[in-house]
C-alpha cells in the first residue's frame, strides 16, 4: 500500500458570493486555480443571518457539477428543470448542469448557523452538454458508520469502508467523505489511485505525512492508494474528496465552464436566448 502525501497545504481566501453570502474559498483562487476535476471549493457558514439570508439567486450553470453538503441549517433547491429540495444538516445535493439549468439556492431560516461546503465538479467534454439531472439526499439517506475506536463516518458519494455512498452514476466516479475522528487517533483511508485528491480541514487539527494541519486547511495529496491521518487533542472532522482527473482544456467563466472560449461566447449566447430550458 502507497502512502499519499502532502502536494500543498492551502489557506483559503475570504470572499463572498451569490448575494453576499460569506465563504473560504480554497479552490477557485490564485494560490489554487483548479484541481483536476474539481474547480471550486468554498466553505461557506455563519451564525448571523444577515451574512447568508439574500441566498444564492437564480442564476445558471453549463458544463459542470455543482455540490452541496449542509453541515448545518437549511437551504431550499429550485431549478428551471422543476427540481425541488431542502437541504437539511447533514443533507446533499448533486447537481449536474449539463447542457444549461438556472436554479437558486436560498436559506430557509432567518437565524442561527448555516455552514456548509459547495464543490464544482468539471465535466468531460463528451457531458458537458449532457441532460441537467438533480440528485436531492436527504440526511438519513447518507450512509454512516461508527468506525471503531476512531470515530464517525459518513460516506456521501463512492465507497470507503465498505460503505457505498448515497450520490451515484457520476462519471470521475468520485468519492467525497466526512470523518469525524476522536482525540488522538490513527486511520487509514483508503483512496483510489490515480484519482486526484484532497482534505479539507474544518475542526480541530491532524498530523498528516509528518505536518501538523490547522483547521480550516486544504490539504491536495500526491498519487497512492491511501493516506494516514491522526487526529489532534482535540479530535478532527474533515471531508476527503477524490475523483478521476479529465486531463482536458478547461475554459472558464463566471457560471459556465467549457474546453474552448467558444464554448463559453455559445454559452452566454444560450442562456440569453432562453435555451437553459
Amino acid at each position: 500500500m502507497k502512502q499519499r502525501t502532502i502536494d500543498q497545504i492551502v489557506s483559503p481566501i475570504a470572499t463572498s458570493d451569490g448575494a453576499g453570502v460569506k465563504m473560504l474559498r480554497a479552490i477557485g483562487t490564485p494560490t489554487l486555480d483548479h484541481l483536476d476535476p474539481f474547480l471550486l471549493l468554498d466553505l461557506f457558514g455563519s451564525e448571523d443571518g444577515a451574512d447568508y439570508i439574500a441566498g444564492f439567486p437564480d442564476h445558471p450553470h453549463r458544463g459542470f457539477e455543482t455540490v452541496t453538503y449542509m453541515l448545518e441549517g437549511k437551504m431550499r433547491h429550485r431549478d428551471n428543470v422543476g427540481n425541488e429540495g431542502l437541504l437539511n444538516s447533514g443533507g446533499a445535493q448533486w447537481m449536474t448542469a449539463g447542457r444549461g439549468i438556472v436554479h437558486s439556492e436560498m436559506p430557509e431560516q432567518t437565524d442561527g448557523l448555516m455552514k456548509g461546503f459547495q464543490l464544482w465538479v468539471n465535466l468531460p467534454a463528451r457531458d458537458k452538454m449532457t441532460q441537467p439531472r438533480y440528485q436531492d439526499i436527504d440526511p438519513r439517506d447518507i450512509p454512516s458508520k461508527e468506525l471503531d475506536g476512531i470515530g464517525t463516518l459518513k460516506v456521501i458519494a463512492g465507497e470507503a469502508f465498505g460503505i457505498t455512498g448515497a450520490v451515484s452514476q457520476i462519471v470521475t466516479k468520485p468519492m467525497f467523505i466526512d470523518l469525524a475522528m476522536k482525540p488522538n487517533v490513527e486511520v487509514n483511508i483508503p483512496i483510489p489511485a490515480g484519482q486526484t485528491a484532497f482534505l479539507f480541514l474544518f475542526e480541530g487539527k491532524i498530523h498528516l505525512d509528518c505536518e501538523e494541519i490547522e483547521t480550516n486547511r486544504l490539504v491536495t495529496l500526491d498519487d497512492g492508494d491511501a493516506v494516514n491521518v491522526k487526529s489532534g487533542p482535540r479530535g478532527a472532522r474533515f471531508i476527503a474528496v477524490a475523483a478521476d482527473p479529465i486531463n482536458e482544456p478547461i475554459a472558464r467563466y463566471g457560471p459556465f465552464v467549457m474546453n474552448t472560449q467558444e464554448e463559453i461566447y455559445q454559452a452566454f449566447d444560450d442562456f440569453r436566448a432562453g435555451r437553459f430550458v
